[in-house]
């Protein structure tokens, strides 16, 4: 049986996650993929907000207004990867991140770096999405 939804789940084999994850997301065949460069806190008037959760805000509005672009929604995102330079102050970040993507977590990986882009940058998240 074909389906045309994304699925996703974690096998009982390994631990579970440890956050709001995925481990494992299936797409379906026939699929367009579509890959995003890195998205930032920065608003429209491109300031960047020296505060981190300013930055979380700013990001996930970016990616929401992405995903619009190309008709999609948080549902299509089969990916996130994150780059913070800072601590992440986890409370905070996973109720922006459960607004955007409700109980349907896409796979992720978090990594922490010395530097982005830019010296002002805090946080930047990738996302990969199907359709």
């Amino acid at each position: 049986m074909t389906t045309n939804k994304i699925v996703r789940f974690n096998p009982t084999n390994i631990p579970a996650p440890v956050g709001n994850y995925s481990h494992v997301t299936i797409i379906p065949k026939n699929s367009d993929i579509y890959t995003f460069s890195g998205q930032i806190g920065i608003d429209a008037n491109g300031i960047i907000p020296e505060n981190f959760n300013e930055q979380v805000i700013l990001t996930f509005k970016n990616i929401k207004e992405l995903l619009k672009s190309q008709n999609l929604t948080p549902d299509h995102v089969i990916k996130v990867n994150i780059w913070s330079t800072e601590e992440i102050d986890w409370d905070f970040f996973d109720g922006e991140w459960d607004k955007l993507f409700g109980q349907k977590y896409p796979s992720m990986t978090i990594a922490y770096i010395t530097a982005l882009g830019l010296p002002e940058l805090k946080i930047e998240i990738e996302i990969w999405a199907a359709n």
